[in-house]
């Protein structure tokens, strides 16, 4: 199916099923530990119940493929650093993810409705604009890649399936990677909040978690082309800092006390609401792992091109976050890298 077949090039050269072979074993449930101004490195020796050995395994596994910086956490404590973890990189379609945690603070503030439509919003698109049936589509459904819109979009084609006809879907009722839903939601955004999304993932999240390297003004820009009105937003973000955004959705949106997300956001936003052809379920911008792939429980995952990576395993009480600047790997990072090296990181973890 072609659909399946270009969103693998984007996801992994290979199948997800057999990628995410992580083990089921889980760990007993611990008080949750959140890192002061700077994370505490690990000594010369892995956490109690780490496997020296398969850490090793795993670390191999890096100097391999060589991404820029892998920073894997548990319940709050750095496990292993490698590469330049604080090194900000273009983290291409996490992006989204950031603007699910965004756009969840607008709608427990009661700045945002997710029912509203988009003509009752108000938003169009160049020529050719939107159908009277295109602007049915609600946020939600845009938040889903559910729109049934498929204008052109800057970024659209990064290795993903051929858009639709127009017309050929009615909202809700298709699964779709769509750049389009992903860029009109940050114009949604700052349009019923006022806020840049640069300035207000700083103000609502960075700065509350203790992100040591985002700087609004120098990671983050809007790209603009003549296809369509709605900009992309572009964010560079360290490994560090990912593993941050992770924790935070580990602990339910709580931070050492303070709640800055909804724990039914957190809960809804990473839930399966559409089937993928690879294997993956999709949330509000965020990728479900389902359970019964040898990971017990299943976990989420934001992800994006050429092997940017911040998964979450509840069961095993682990973030693991990856940035890869192009120019430091020999060859294209892909996810299915990144789901192996996941794995060989789950075997390392303390065992029941």
């Amino acid at each position: 199916m072609a659909h399946g077949t270009r969103i693998r090039r984007f996801l992994t050269s290979a199948p997800v099923a057999l990628v995410l072979c992580l083990a089921s074993t889980t760990i007993a449930a611990a008080e949750p530990s959140f890192p002061g101004q700077t994370w505490e490195m690990p000594g010369a020796s892995p956490p109690e119940g780490w496997s020296a050995e398969h850490l090793q395994i795993a670390e191999n596994r890096v100097e391999t493929t060589r991404p820029t910086g892998v920073f894997v956490v548990q319940d709050g404590r750095v496990v292993a650093a490698w590469g330049e973890v604080a090194r900000t990189v273009n983290v291409r379609s996490i992006r989204k993810s950031v603007l699910s945690a965004l756009l969840g603070i607008g709608v427990a503030e009661s700045r945002i409705d997710l029912n509203r439509t988009l003509g009752e919003l108000r938003i169009d698109d160049n020529e050719p604009r939107l159908t009277l049936a295109e602007k049915e589509a609600t946020i939600r459904q845009l938040l889903m890649s559910r729109s049934g819109i498929y204008h052109g979009a800057i970024y659209d084609g990064y290795g993903l399936a051929p858009r639709p006809a127009r017309g050929s879907h009615a909202p809700g009722a298709f699964w779709y990677y769509n750049e389009w839903d992903f860029n009109a939601l940050g114009t949604i955004y700052t349009r019923l909040t006022g806020d840049s999304i640069f300035e207000a993932f700083d103000r609502r999240i960075a700065r509350p978690t203790g992100m040591e390297d985002y700087q609004a003004d120098r990671d983050g820009r809007l790209v603009y082309d003549s296809v369509s009105q709605h900009p992309a937003y572009v964010m560079l973000l360290s490994a560090r800092d990912l593993a941050r955004l992770g924790l935070l959705y580990l602990n339910d949106g709580a931070w050492a006390g303070t709640q800055i997300l909804a724990s039914s956001w957190v809960k809804e936003s990473t839930k399966r609401w559409s089937d993928t052809a690879v294997g993956l379920g999709y949330g509000y911008m965020w990728w479900e792992i389902p359970s019964g792939r040898g990971l017990a429980g299943g976990g989420f995952a934001a992800l994006g091109l050429g092997g940017q990576a911040l998964a979450v395993i509840p069961s095993k009480r682990l973030v693991v976050a990856q940035t890869a600047d192009r120019s430091d790997s020999p060859a294209e990072i892909t996810a299915s890298h990144f789901f192996e090296l996941l794995r060989l990181i789950v075997a390392a973890s303390p065992k029941e």
